[in-house]
């Protein structure tokens, strides 16, 4: 989930924290710290098996499925000190059938009863390697979609996002149960991830997840991170590779 970089598992939930700050709307910070590993590159050639030429021309499916190690959707809450927004986002990550990272998506909603103001942000962790003018586009189960723009590019990927989503956007996601985020490739190809979102509605309208039972997920997650690196680190000495890089630290909380 988005609490530790995970160069094995999918996208790296640490960083929608640090980029939200937890400071309310203010959606283009640079996380602190090390940056996430990279993350799977986005695709460019159609999967195994399907026609060539006049196939490549047309819009390119990429299904994904949640990550194995991140059972449900998680919702993580906070307070800005500084402005008093209440900070609430529910998140998960998702992976290819072969287990690569290819995507996180998280929903954020931000309220501050003293200035009688809200606002939700749908934002969405994509691979390196694809158009960012273009924007992206989603829809829930085939609705009307929603337009989005790259807000910021790092190591581990771009991130993209919508502000100031409604209400009947966010219901739609609570009870629909595919996601497709369509986007361009570097060949001005149409990529649409399909995404499912079922579980997602139990836990955007339930209770956070409480920091002791995170902070232990965090040291699982850790322990798991270094012992696959230190296992790749050993396979590419055997195979006369470079050796592997250390394991990061774990993020920073919040």
């Amino acid at each position: 989930m988005f609490f530790a970089n995970r160069p094995a598992r999918p996208l790296y939930a640490a960083a929608f924290l640090a980029l939200a700050g937890l400071s309310g709307p203010a959606l283009a910070q640079a996380p602190k710290g090390k940056a996430p590993a990279p993350a799977a590159p986005a695709p460019t050639a159609p999967p195994a098996g399907a026609p060539t030429n006049a196939a490549q021309t047309g819009p390119q499916i990429v299904n994904v499925k949640s990550d194995p190690a991140q059972t449900e959707w998680t919702k993580v809450c906070g307070k800005d000190q500084g402005s008093g927004t209440d900070v609430c986002y529910t998140t998960r990550d998702f992976v290819s059938d072969q287990g690569q990272p290819v995507l996180a998506v998280a929903v954020y909603e931000m309220k501050n009863a003293a200035q009688k103001q809200e606002a939700r942000v749908v934002r969405f962790l994509l691979p390196l390697g694809l158009l960012l003018q273009p924007g992206i586009r989603f829809t829930v189960d085939g609705q009307q979609g929603t337009a989005g723009k790259f807000a910021v590019c790092f190591p581990n990927g771009c991130f993209a996002e919508a502000g100031g989503v409604g209400p009947e956007l966010i219901n739609a996601m609570k009870k629909g149960s595919a996601l497709n985020v369509s986007v361009q490739n570097q060949t001005q190809r149409e990529v649409t991830f399909a995404v499912p979102i079922t579980g997602f509605g139990k836990a955007f309208d339930g209770p956070a997840i409480d920091p002791k039972v995170l902070e232990e997920q965090q040291k699982k997650l850790q322990a798991e991170l270094e012992k696959r690196s230190e296992d790749m680190r050993k396979k590419l000495e055997q195979q006369g590779g470079a050796a592997a890089p250390a394991a990061p630290a774990p993020a920073p909380k919040p």
